[in-house]
């Protein structure tokens, strides 16, 4: 299966911890790059999220996650393409960098985007051509009893 998750969903481990949501996301987060280091779970990148993460103004953090690109196998370019996707995904009231990483998912070929930002997940909800998730409904997905009568 192969899997994106966004920027917000890989800094999730890095975020303050107090909270219980922000610790439950961080350990299904953990789980999903256990599943990809096992070869359980195919990891998709972008070129958006290279974008994204050459910002981050700690670079500690932004090198762990970057790191994360070796392990992909699905490496997406900006193209007109993916664009021309992001801008149908925008009409859903999706932010504009939001819309590149679930063009980028889809091009890729992702059956799931991860991510922590829960109004992308409400806007993108009901969408055909890919799951946008919290990284704990992935888990109870990928990791449920039933995950092998599903797949």
């Amino acid at each position: 299966m192969l899997v994106y998750l966004d920027i917000c969903c890989f800094n999730r481990p890095f975020d303050q911890q107090s909270q219980t949501l922000v610790r439950l996301q961080t350990e299904a987060k953990l789980a999903v790059q256990h599943g990809v280091r096992e070869g359980q779970l195919r990891l998709a990148w972008s070129a958006v999220l290279d974008l994204e993460n050459a910002g981050n103004p700690d670079a500690e953090r932004a090198e762990a996650i970057t790191l994360w690109r070796d392990l992909a196998r699905v490496d997406v370019p900006t193209t007109p393409a993916v664009e021309a996707i992001a801008e149908g995904v925008a009409e859903r009231g999706v932010k504009a960098m939001d819309a590149l990483h679930v063009a980028s998912a889809i091009t890729a070929g992702a059956t799931w985007l991860l991510t922590t930002d829960l109004r992308l997940i409400r806007r993108m909800h009901g969408d055909d051509r890919i799951v946008v998730a919290d990284p704990i409904d992935f888990i109870r997905y990928w990791q449920g009893d039933d995950y092998e009568n599903r797949v």
